[in-house]
């Protein structure tokens, strides 16, 4: 399952990039409002120099609208190895501990009992 990794509360980094844009050019706007003379019509190449990178931004975007489609996840045992280990380990100590114990069993003294007379 693909998911977008470089989004911001769903919004991709281009809108940001768009944004950014756009918030330079009104600063710059501003700026050049502000000054005297022709300086003024300096606004007008800002607004299309970012009203041209937010038309390529939006006409010509990397990656595809359309997510790809549902892939199944496939669930890979990656402790396959580590687990079967663990358990051959396991095994083989209660194997030693089983037949150390064994023989207490077998050589525990077995007391006669005592015949009763009267």
């Amino acid at each position: 399952m693909t998911e977008m990794t470089n989004t911001v509360s769903q919004v991709g980094t281009g809108v940001f990039v768009i944004v950014l844009v756009w918030i330079a050019a009104l600063v710059l706007a501003i700026i050049l409002l502000r000054a005297a003379g022709s300086a003024k019509l300096g606004v007008i190449p800002i607004v299309l120099l970012a009203l041209a990178i937010t038309l390529v931004l939006v006409f010509f975007p990397r990656s595809p609208e359309t997510r790809p489609p549902f892939t199944e996840i496939e669930i890979v045992d990656t402790l396959f190895i580590g687990r079967y280990v663990l358990l051959a380990v396991t095994s083989a100590v209660f194997l030693v501990a089983f037949f150390m114990l064994l023989p207490f069993h077998f050589l525990e003294p077995v007391h006669a009992k005592a015949l009763r007379t009267h």
